[in-house]
């Protein structure tokens, strides 16, 4: 259906002649000219003269590249199918306008006809000759319109069915090319994703290397052992807990010692005196004798 629709802006635009074209140009590629002329059995500047035709209505799109051996320029052709499309129901829509105007000219106002010289005219047209034919002398009589307003009702209706086709056309196109539009900028962004994230780990070596030029290196090795260091100051509470009991029972034992080391102090004190006592009483008996 596409195709037909493409076919039918060629006869537009460049002739009955040049439809052809239509099935090479609806590529997704740009065509290479001469190919087009070599399909179409037709010399490069009748191609060319066709597809500058079609230009002017801006309807396709063209690529130039230079050829390195040969030095001249190539032109690449494809159609720009929304634009074609878009371009067929603008003429459409008037037309459309068009039989719209007829079919309410012909309800409305009153005609009249020359039978033998079958010349139709409006009712002021008539008025001013006075009803009656200038080249045979015949009064005019009124037309019955009724079959003419059938037959453009039903152009009308074609019009508008033919319309509602192109339209439903451009919408898929649009679809597809905005699909290609998502594809497009997705891989643009995927590409640039890949580009920082390949900065970033160049940034992070660089990092790395002036690091160990500094030799700074230790304390991200530090860093890394921050969990384990946490494990063991847990374990060092329960160590500390279990000394502070050990202390206080030590405490406890020596408080109960304490009594006894003073009672051996006391018979000490008291032996000492004894014997003191005792060589005392010898010396006197010494003295005495």
């Amino acid at each position: 259906m596409l195709k037909n629709l493409l076919k039918e802006v060629i006869i537009i635009t460049a002739g009955k002649q040049s439809e052809d074209i239509a099935d090479l140009l609806y590529t997704k590629k740009h065509v290479n000219e001469f190919t087009i002329a070599k399909k179409l059995e037709l010399t490069i500047n009748q191609t060319r003269n066709i597809l500058y035709k079609i230009s002017n209505f801006g309807l396709v799109s063209s690529v130039r590249k230079k050829d390195k051996k040969k030095g001249w320029y190539t032109y690449f052709w494809k159609f720009e199918i929304i634009k074609c499309l878009d371009f067929l129901r603008q003429l459409i829509i008037k037309e459309r306008e068009r039989l719209i105007e007829q079919i309410k000219d012909r309800k409305e106002n009153i005609f009249y006809v020359c039978k033998r010289c079958n010349i139709e005219m409006g009712e002021e047209e008539a008025l001013l000759m006075e009803f009656t034919c200038n080249e045979c002398g015949d009064v005019f009589n009124i037309k019955d319109n009724s079959k003419l307003i059938k037959e453009l009702e039903k152009n009308l209706f074609r019009i508008k069915e033919r319309l509602k086709i192109v339209e439903i056309e451009i919408i898929k196109e649009e679809e597809i090319l905005e699909k290609q539009k998502q594809k497009e900028f997705k891989r643009i962004q995927d590409e640039k994703d890949v580009k920082r994230a390949l900065a970033s780990l160049k940034r992070k070596k660089d990092a790395k290397k002036r690091l160990a030029e500094k030799g700074i290196v230790k304390k991200k090795v530090v860093k890394k052992k921050k969990p384990i260091k946490k494990k063991v100051v847990k374990k060092k509470k329960i160590v500390k807990k279990i000394k502070v009991v050990k202390k206080k029972s030590i405490k406890k034992k020596m408080a109960k010692k304490k009594p006894i080391k003073k009672k051996v102090v006391k018979k000490k004190k008291i032996v000492k005196k004894k014997t003191v006592k005792k060589i005392v009483k010898k010396k006197a008996v010494k003295k005495k004798k």
